[in-house]
């Protein structure tokens, strides 16, 4: 298992292997997707409240949240999620179940929402190694000094 790339001090503990009673496992996957029209809408409280929901969400479905970044316009998700789910039913489910809690929490951003929808149905994913991990885990929480 990969040890190396770590930050002076930090833990690699979320790099062990998982189990369910009948696999082990090490699924990481890497999401990004934007709010329709891609609008400058994850801000201020919006924002500390996306990367709250993402993460309670992220527990319902059993996956591991590493790395959440909310961006003005755009969404970052380091997990890690047992195999029994694909990539396209947790980011669907990610996006799907956060829509409708941040839009009765904020009603006002129906009015930048087109019908109701939130996100663009549109994302990416990458299946991230236990090797590259530690990089991504890294390139989603400096987000914002990218940004600059």
């Amino acid at each position: 298992m990969y040890s190396g790339g770590a930050v002076e001090g930090e833990s690699l503990g979320w790099l062990r292997l998982r189990s369910t009673r009948h696999a082990r496992y090490w699924c990481g996957y890497h999401f990004v997707w934007i709010p329709k029209y891609r609008r400058d809408i994850l801000v201020g409280e919006v924002a500390e409240y996306t990367r709250e929901v993402l993460r309670e969400i992220l527990l319902e479905l059993g996956c591991e949240a590493i790395a959440i970044e909310v961006m003005p316009d755009h969404v970052h998700v380091f997990a890690l999620c047992p195999p029994r789910h694909s990539p396209a039913y947790i980011v669907n489910y990610l996006k799907g179940k956060s829509a409708r809690r941040m839009l009765q929490r904020f009603p006002e951003l129906k009015s930048k929402a087109s019908r109701g929808k939130l996100w663009s149905r549109s994302y990416f994913v990458a299946t991230v190694g236990n090797v590259t991990a530690d990089i991504v885990k890294r390139y989603v929480e400096e987000q914002w000094e990218r940004e600059k």
